[in-house]
């Protein structure tokens, strides 16, 4: 068979030189009906070489068989049945060939999002742990969101996976828009709809918001594939290389990098134009937020006991101590906890992002320190008790009263009468 190049120069010279077929023969060494051949040839010459054998064509029976019973059976499961020691990478590419012709086709459609239509949400766990304070560090939740239509993307770290702190987390990002999506798409996240049905704190908020929250079907990732992508990508893109102080921290660099970075790069499936380009439409159609905020935070209403603190997130918190047996509600937002006694402030704190802490407000110790030592002088006075206008009354002595009675009750035992009964035991 000729080779390529000479069938480009047998064209060349014959068709932009005019040499004869002799000439070309004699110049390039080959026959003149060769040099025929190439001239009347309507594509160049390519050599197709038949098919080539392999290892894997005998045992190709065996792995037909497995795959018509177990479509989905990985290849290292097919090679331990079949018994097969040679190479596995040739047999996963057989078994990447055979598997279609036993497994369904399962397409997917590329959707489209109307402008304010929808935007899903996710929790994101960064492999890399935050400091806390005092030393420690923890594995903390991200709560995503994406927009259907222009792809813009917010994101918050938040202290907790509980109802309060993502209900507090997704207020913020809507806040920061000045909007909020028709429809917020959740995947069956426990604190949200766990069950299938969504939890009291998720209704009530998006109830007051105006809007929808839709779960997704159960085990169905792709109902939420963009959020789940831009997981994704905040791992590939935005943590490598970074350090981080505090939870605060982690949210200033990420909210910087999502506006200078993530929305700003050209998208193929939204037209190749940016998310930030999109942004205006999508806002504009989406609804506005109420004048009063939903109910958002960790809430917990707890009678104070002696011990004057109260537990939130697996941390302790004092109270002022002159509300002790007496309710206290206690509302924990991302940053801040307030305990709340009959509509009066009695405890404020900042909230501790890590595990077993115990803060406590010095004023709260002075007060309980003060309370100990009226309580200490009132039982010092054993001598007199008072009503609660002032007025002194008394103590008297218990054996006044057995003379009052004519009682003669004498509470010491009788020692000759305990002897005699002893010796008359023996």
């Amino acid at each position: 068979m000729i080779a390529l190049e000479d069938w480009a120069e047998i064209r060349r010279l014959h068709r932009a030189e005019g040499v004869p077929i002799k000439e070309i023969a004699r110049r390039l060494g080959l026959a003149r009906n060769t040099v025929r051949s190439a001239l009347r040839a309507e594509a160049p010459p390519s050599r197709e070489r038949g098919p080539r054998g392999s290892l894997v064509d005998e045992v190709e029976p065996q792995i037909r068989a497995l795959l018509a019973e177990f479509p989905r059976m990985p290849a290292t499961v097919i090679a331990e049945r079949i018994g097969w020691t040679k190479s596995l990478t040739i047999l996963k590419d057989r078994v990447r060939e055979l598997r279609p012709l036993f497994v369904p086709p399962d397409p997917t459609d590329r959707v489209e999002y109307d402008p304010g239509e929808v935007a899903q949400c996710d929790l994101w766990f960064p492999p890399q742990p935050i400091p806390v304070g005092g030393g420690a560090e923890r594995i903390l939740p991200v709560l995503a969101m994406t927009c259907g239509y222009s792809r813009v993307t917010d994101a918050v770290m938040i202290p907790s996976r509980k109802a309060g702190d993502i209900l507090a987390g997704m207020w913020e990002i809507v806040a920061g828009w000045g909007a909020s999506p028709r429809t917020l798409v959740w995947d069956r996240e426990a604190a949200i709809g766990g069950t299938g049905k969504l939890t009291t704190e998720a209704a009530s908020f998006a109830g007051t918001i105006g809007v929808r929250i839709r779960l997704a079907p159960p085990r169905d990732p792709e109902f939420k594939g963009l959020v789940e992508r831009r997981n994704g990508f905040f791992e590939t893109s935005f943590l490598p290389g970074r350090v981080f102080t505090s939870p605060f921290d982690f949210n200033a660099q990420i909210g910087d990098w999502l506006v200078q970075s993530a929305n700003t790069r050209v998208l193929r499936a939204i037209g190749s134009t940016t998310p930030t380009a999109r942004w205006a439409a999508d806002r504009a159609a989406m609804v506005a937020l109420p004048p009063v905020a939903p109910a958002i935070g960790l809430t917990h209403r707890v009678r104070l006991g002696r011990d004057y603190y109260v537990r939130i997130d697996g941390n302790d918190y004092s109270v002022d101590p002159r509300c002790i047996g007496r309710f206290v509600d206690v509302l924990a937002t991302p940053t801040r906890m307030v305990a709340s006694c009959a509509g009066q402030v009695v405890a404020d704190h900042d909230r501790d992002w890590g595990h077993a802490r115990t803060i406590t407000d010095p004023e709260h110790q002075a007060t309980a320190r003060l309370l100990r030592q009226d309580l200490a002088a009132r039982r010092r006075q054993v001598s007199t008790r008072s009503h609660a206008d002032g007025h002194v009354v008394a103590i008297r002595a218990l054996p006044d009263y057995d003379a009052l009675f004519g009682v003669d009750f004498d509470p010491r035992p009788d020692l000759e009468a305990v002897q005699k009964s002893a010796a008359e035991g023996k």
